[in-house]
């Protein structure tokens, strides 16, 4: 049987020939194209090789408040601590499970803390019930140990941009929600896991789209080509691009494997614009839409968050919200098509608002008066261009609670002494810790988001009164000569002065009252008693221990002595840190420390001050003591009948001439604050120290949680002095008073008074 064979058509010797002459020139074609393109891939691999193997990008440095430290008996109100909680973004909830929650019941708060780095190392997440009372932390448990102190993670106030104006929080894979990555693969690239860095099932269906539209319509990009897109390429719709970056997808798909690509996906992807800082990546993405971490976002928010990759302006939640519940709905309903979400969560997800913040809530400078003084600290260590995007992490020592508390009391409290005719109050307010000289809140301005002129520490005005202190400092610092019982004439003094001028001070009352105590002087604030003992101890000296405790630059002239001298807040505040301190000389820091972007410390700026001199920590206790005189009963007792008699607190008023600046300074167990008002204009304001800085003052410390003033009474003694002279006396003679004195320093006469020396004739006082 034959076996069929097909035969062979022969080709016309025509066709042949075109073949024949065809050949060379197909063969130079491939040639050429060879040779261009070889060398074209073999540079574009290099390019992609070497960019995407040492992808770094211009990360911005994080600056932090201070965590909040909790510990047992350490003064802490529900007020405060919510303030806290919100500030570091911590979501109130029923149970508290996830990190970054917690629930409030009454005074019992239970919280989910997050992990940190701090100077200290790390702090980790932990489940805890902290339980307050009186105005105090009574109790912190974690299961069924209590703990000594516990640290929160701190809230993000600002933040330091290189020249890409990008923010960006880089995340690790294992750092971001699973369903946020299934997700993301669900809607965007499905065949992520197994493609070669292009979907040609994709392309084949985008191709016949835009065929027969007659332009480019509809694209198929996997997540590789998004990437090169965004870090290489421009959107712009040309074939030319498209086909570059098809080479750059496949060329980076061959080079790394899918964990890397993916990685760096969700830290480049675009997701908005605040002003002229874009957003890119997931966690940065996460905070500006929903002020959350990635861990807290539920399914509806990461629908929302892929969803918007699609088009951040076209499907924006706050300017064009039904366009991005539209989306946001054709995303949950791929995760149900794809398993990844059940129909009753699908249809509770679908339900739920889209849950935005109302305004973005990226860190850029929340705090600019703060931020000044950190940059000013900062700067003698680092350049700005050392900072800007370098991925560091500054600590610093804000208080979120106390801020927002100062803010409303400058706000608040102008807005009631303002007065009719006269020009608009400012204020400039500073708070510290009086153990460790940390500043915890700064406000400049009457509005604290102004960057413009910042009062707390660039503007100078005379300080009145507030120097007054410093004066009797010097002369308790010489207990062999004076001391808080020690009479001084407060009378008319008339001192020369050069070009045959003269000075002849007054009271405020416009009188003078005798011989009085140097107490009652200071409590009191007598101009001419203070002159009487500054012309004695010497202006110059008082002028070197403003330099040493300040570093104020001060003209040691006689009216010095009254506080005739241009100081900032700041300055007053830090001059101030020595009396609240108890005789420590503390300078004040704004800064904690500075992390690399690994966490280890750069530098640390929380080194203990040096220990105080013992007879400067006397003469100190001796000023504080004093001060809380004055609260009680002197110029600043009005502190007292408003309720605030409780803290025992040690202030000082002052004005200067013509109540054009109203200052207070005072300090309790656990703060110091300086407050002045004024106006811009330099003209009166009507108000003295006690009727305006004063009561800025009090408003603070009604809302910042703090704890009483009592000094410590170690090299000190108390003893009962005569009415009339310089002499010990019994506690039951009339007119006696009780006096603190230097231990070993107490006035040697002693005056007994009638009823005393009749009761010892008669024996009433012997013991048997």
């Amino acid at each position: 049987m034959a076996v069929p064979t097909k035969k062979i058509r022969a080709v016309p010797p025509l066709k042949r020939g075109w073949i024949r002459r065809l050949l060379p020139l197909l063969l130079l074609v491939l040639g050429l194209g060879a040779g261009l393109l070889g060398p074209y891939i073999w540079v574009a691999d290099r390019q992609v090789r070497e960019a995407f193997s040492r992808l770094a990008w211009q990360v911005p440095t994080r600056v932090l408040a201070q965590p909040l430290e909790l510990a047992p008996e350490r003064a802490m109100t529900p007020e405060a601590l919510e303030a806290e909680l919100a500030a570091s973004r911590y979501l109130e909830v029923d149970a508290p499970r996830r990190a970054g929650s917690y629930a409030r019941r009454g005074e019992v708060f239970t919280l989910a803390t997050r992990g940190f780095t701090d100077l200290e190392g790390a702090w980790p997440a932990q489940q805890v019930v902290v339980t307050l009372g009186g105005g105090r932390v009574r109790s912190i448990r974690s299961g069924d140990r209590d703990l000594a102190r516990l640290r929160l993670d701190p809230a993000r106030i600002a933040t330091l941009y290189g020249e890409a104006q990008e923010e960006r929080r880089l995340v690790r894979l294992e750092d971001v929600p699973p369903l946020l990555i299934t997700t993301l693969q669900a809607v965007e690239d499905r065949d992520f896991k197994h493609h070669i860095g292009l979907d040609w099932r994709g392309i084949a269906r985008a191709a016949w789209v835009n065929l027969t539209h007659g332009e480019l319509r509809q694209g198929a990009s996997t997540l590789t080509q998004q990437l090169v897109r965004n870090l290489y390429l421009t959107r712009e719709q040309k074939l030319g691009r498209k086909l570059r970056e098809m080479l750059y997808a496949i060329l980076i798909e061959a080079r790394f494997d899918k964990r890397t690509i993916l990685e760096a996906y969700l830290n480049q992807v675009y997701l908005g614009q605040q002003g002229n800082q874009a957003v890119h990546g997931v966690a940065a993405g996460a905070d500006f839409w929903f002020g959350r971490e990635l861990d807290q976002l539920s399914e509806s928010d990461i629908a929302l968050l892929v969803g918007l990759i699609q088009g951040p302006s076209l499907h924006d939640p706050r300017r064009k919200p039904e366009n991005a519940i539209k989306r946001r709905n054709v995303v949950l309903g791929q995760m149900l098509e794809t398993g990844l979400i059940d129909r009753t969560t699908f249809d509770a997800a679908r339900s739920r608002p889209l849950g935005v913040t109302p305004a973005g809530s990226l860190s850029h400078d929340r705090y600019p008066a703060f931020m000044a003084l950190v940059r000013d600290q900062l700067r003698r260590d680092y350049t700005p261009e050392a900072l800007r995007g370098a991925g560091l992490t500054v600590l610093t020592t804000l208080s979120p609670s106390a801020q927002q508390a100062a803010e409303r009391t400058v706000a608040g409290q102008l807005a009631a002494l303002e007065q009719k005719g006269k020009p608009p109050l400012q204020a400039a307010l500073v708070l510290t810790d009086t153990r460790l000289g940390e500043v915890l809140a700064i406000v400049g301005a009457r509005d604290p988001n102004d960057h413009g002129f910042n009062r707390a520490l660039d503007a100078r005005r005379p300080v009145g009164s507030l120097l007054k202190p410093f004066v009797y400092l010097l002369a308790l610092a010489q207990p062999n000569r004076y001391a808080l019982a020690t009479r001084v004439e407060d009378a008319p003094i008339t001192l020369s002065l050069p070009g045959n001028r003269s000075w002849s001070p007054e009271n405020a009352d416009g009188r003078s009252h005798g011989r009085v105590s140097l107490r009652d002087a200071l409590v009191r604030s007598y101009n001419q008693a203070t002159v009487r003992i500054g012309m004695d101890v010497g202006v110059d000296r008082l002028a070197r221990l403003l330099d040493v405790l300040a570093a104020i630059d001060a003209a040691p002239h006689p009216s010095l002595l009254l506080g005739a001298v241009d100081l900032s807040p700041l300055q007053m505040t830090q001059a101030y840190q020595f009396l609240a301190s108890g005789g420590q000389i503390q300078p004040l820091r704004a800064v904690r420390g500075v992390l690399d972007p690994d966490g280890t410390p750069l530098k640390r700026y929380d080194a203990a001050p040096a220990p105080a001199q013992r007879g400067d920590t006397i003469a100190a206790r001796l000023v504080s003591l004093a001060l809380q005189d004055t609260v009680r009963e002197g110029t600043a007792r009005a502190l007292g009948t408003g309720g605030l008699a409780w803290l025992d607190a040690a202030g000082k008023t002052g004005t200067s001439n013509d109540s054009r600046d109203s200052w207070f300074a005072g300090y309790t167990g656990a703060h110091l604050a300086v407050v002045w008002v004024g106006n811009d204009a330099n003209q009166p304001t009507g108000l003295f120290g006690s009727t305006g800085a004063m009561k800025l003052w009090g408003e603070l410390f009604r809302q910042v949680p703090s704890l009483p003033l009592a000094v410590d009474p170690d090299g000190l003694e108390w003893a009962y002095m005569d009415a009339v002279e310089y002499a010990l006396t019994d506690e039951t003679c009339p007119g006696a008073q009780r006096h603190v004195f230097v231990a070993g320093y107490l006035p040697e006469q002693v005056r007994h008074c009638r009823l005393t020396q009749l009761r010892q004739w008669f024996g009433a006082g012997d013991e048997r």
